[in-house]
């Protein structure tokens, strides 16, 4: 499926809705999501996207555990992107970003420059 980027500089706000949580690949035995690049845990954050009038709240998964980002906080999303899915019927868009981090934190080195 495609890989959508979604333009962050759009939205008027960005705020964490549901601090970060570590997403569970195997309900019965417990196991965590290992991001497959990093082998980081992958975390599950729910973030409220604010344009003009509207907000939504969506779910997105981050590779490795969001420092410093807590319920109501304002955040910085690099690289967000969407991917439509399809499964045996069921269908949906997953969110994932390279990074979420507390608006006021420096930006880390990796993230210097990208989209400046």
């Amino acid at each position: 499926m495609a890989t959508l980027p979604i333009d962050t500089a759009k939205y008027t706000g960005i705020i964490c809705a549901v601090p970060p949580a570590p997403r569970v690949a195997n309900r019965e035995t417990g196991q965590l999501r290992v991001d497959r690049e990093t082998g980081k845990t992958v975390y599950q954050v729910g973030l409220c996207l604010m344009a003009g009038t509207s907000a939504d709240v969506v779910n997105v998964s981050v590779a490795g555990e969001p420092a410093g980002v807590q319920l109501g906080m304002p955040v910085a999303v690099r690289d967000l992107v969407a991917t439509p899915w399809e499964n045996d019927g069921r269908h949906g868009i997953a969110f994932r970003a390279a990074e979420i981090r507390p608006l006021s934190a420096p930006a880390t080195s990796a993230s210097k420059g990208a989209g400046q």
